[in-house]
């Protein structure tokens, strides 16, 4: 019909679905793995199958360690009543320990300020330099103390030099290093200032580098002050005079009555030490000591908040404005920097007349050093004891791994516990936190003396002193990177109603695992050294070749000493580029 309108329907498409397995579907595709991922991953699955290998290749089975606990109660029966030295000899042995220990770390600091200099990238003055400074730090933090105090003994004999050289000598690598770091990470605006008006290398470091490092390098040194303190009691197996040679003797004799108080007497001095380093680090940098041992705990409770540095701030300026023209007046800060400045300056002073005492003394060095080298070299070893050697090698690697294996599982259970952001409530991580601190106030070499007494002579003492020490270190280095990840992924699973387990293993472990990696690098770097000096005094692996080299063919001593340091050389390089690999 003319004039109508005609409504056509227009038909609706659908959308249709294409089916699973049709070209035309949306894939999602994961990135490939990077080529340094790979390698890295394949590394560390290696690392993982070495470590379980040298775990059932030292030994140490359940059944050994809960027969040794049979005998812990026998051996506890020995040891009392205990026969204390006097106050005298206690006084005295304290002293001459402290005095090696000063003496060594002073010599460390000031040798590695040039150290540092020549291997930091922005002060080093050419490539061969920062090579050069690179490489002194990498030797003296790879030869292990305890041997490099043999060496000594046989230039200047035993005695309180000797400790002084080797802990002197090994503590340059670690100042050093840690220094060149802090050197890397300042602002360069003050150098440029400085390069600007004509200064020359010397007063660019001297007037904006080293200013802005002393906070750094003080805390450095005083850190490796402690360990040093820790490492003279080994240093005593090998005839470095103080507390750690009358343990020595004690444990020689197997007179544990007197053994047991010369143990007590080396840890409270550890803990009296570290006490009076965080004073001194917190009245030096105005910071509050922050970590979890008993000595930074003791410190925090026994003085006030620092925030008392502001009011001496504003003390010190209105002194200033009202002091005379020209001279600066004496506020509370400038007090305290003079008193430790001449406070360090004293008892450097009276380190170096005790420790002068003792036997050792450079008056015939030279003689003396011709005589050392003409016995040192040539590194020689007898073909029949090729066999022997490298199955002490693998030995001392094993003890390594093992324990670095042992301290990553214990690490992963206690640390997780001792986690504010993963502990289930403040009281396991109370519990956890003072474990791990427990732990951390024995030395190794206690503990491996204790082990050998129980399990005997062997790479299983080792493991367990080296593996329960590792607990301590990695337990609190795996706490506090749980506590520092991101907890923005933790409160988007919280959100959508995940569970502590589900939050742990979808967010708060995953990045903590890198950190986690380095840690336990690290500790494998230093279990190596470890290992080594352990066997000293009966650990298991190379140690005690080493030890009877010493008194008896030092030919064979060096032949020893340098495959030792190809051992160590090749792991730290090997954990070197793998952290590369990882970051």
């Amino acid at each position: 019909m003319s004039g109508s309108t005609t409504l056509e329907r227009t038909p609706q498409r659908t959308p249709q679905r294409t089916p699973r397995g049709s070209g035309n579907a949306r894939r999602v595709t994961l990135p490939a793995p990077s080529r340094n991922g790979v390698i890295a991953t394949t590394l560390l699955l290696a690392l993982l199958a070495a470590a379980l290998w040298s775990f059932r290749g030292v030994g140490l089975s359940f059944e050994q360690m809960v027969r040794g606990t049979e005998y812990a109660g026998s051996f506890l029966a020995r040891t009392v009543p205990f026969v204390w030295p006097t106050v005298g000899e206690t006084l005295w042995l304290c002293a001459l320990t402290l005095a090696i220990v000063f003496c060594g770390t002073a010599l460390a600091a000031a040798i590695s300020i040039p150290v540092a200099y020549l291997a930091a990238r922005n002060t080093a003055p050419s490539r061969a330099s920062g090579v050069l400074g690179r490489f002194l730090g990498v030797t003296t933090r790879a030869a292990p103390d305890a041997i490099m105090a043999m060496i000594f003994a046989l230039i200047i004999g035993q005695g309180a030099l000797a400790g002084v050289l080797a802990l002197g000598i090994h503590s340059i690598g670690m100042i050093s290093k840690l220094t060149a770091d802090a050197i890397e990470q300042i602002d360069d605006g003050p150098v440029r200032a400085l390069r600007a008006t004509g200064a020359g290398k010397s007063q660019q470091f001297w007037g904006a580098v080293w200013p802005q490092i002393l906070p750094a390098y003080i805390a450095i040194v005083l850190h490796r002050a402690d360990i040093n303190l820790r490492v003279s009691v080994i240093l005593g197996f090998v005839g470095v005079a103080g507390l750690g040679q009358e343990l020595s003797i004690a444990m020689q004799t197997l007179n544990y009555r007197a053994a047991m108080p010369f143990a007590i007497i080396i840890f409270v001095l550890c803990v009296a030490f570290e006490i009076a380093s965080a004073l001194i680090r917190r009245s030096l940098l105005g910071a509050q000591p922050a970590g979890r041992s008993i000595a930074h705990r003791l410190v925090r409770r026994w003085t006030p908040d620092p925030a008392y540095r502001a009011a001496d701030s504003r003390r010190a300026d209105a002194q200033l404005r009202l002091g005379r023209a020209g001279r600066v007046p004496w506020t509370p800060d400038r007090v305290r920097l003079a008193a430790l400045i001449w406070g360090a300056a004293a008892v450097l002073a009276a380190s170096i007349v005790i420790a002068g005492t003792q036997g050792s003394s450079f008056a015939n060095f030279w003689q003396n050093l011709g005589i050392a080298v003409g016995r040192l070299w040539p590194p020689a070893l007898a073909q029949e004891k090729w066999g022997e050697v490298a199955v002490a090698l693998l030995e001392t690697v094993q003890i390594a791994f093992a324990a670095t294996l042992f301290a990553v599982v214990f690490s992963l259970l206690i640390g997780t516990l001792a986690a504010r952001n993963v502990a289930p409530n403040p009281a396991v991580r109370g519990t956890a936190r003072f474990l791990l601190v427990v732990i951390r106030g024995l030395p190794e070499l206690l503990l491996a003396l204790f082990f050998i007494i129980l399990t005997g002579l062997g790479p299983g003492a080792a493991v367990l002193a080296l593996g329960i020490g590792g607990v301590g270190l990695l337990g609190k280095l795996v706490a506090d990177s749980l506590e520092e990840v991101n907890p923005g992924p933790e409160r988007a699973l919280t959100a959508v109603g995940a569970g502590r387990t589900q939050v742990f293993a979808g967010a708060t472990f995953p990045q903590a695992v890198p950190a986690f990696i380095g840690h336990t690098l690290y500790l494998l770097d230093t279990n190596i050294r470890s290992a080594t000096v352990l066997g000293i005094v009966g650990g298991g692996g190379i140690g005690y070749m080493l030890s009877a080299a010493a008194r008896i063919n030092q030919h064979e001593l060096l032949f020893l000493l340098l495959c030792v340091l190809v051992i160590v050389f090749a792991v730290e390089g090997l954990s070197s580029w793998l952290r590369r690999l990882l970051s």
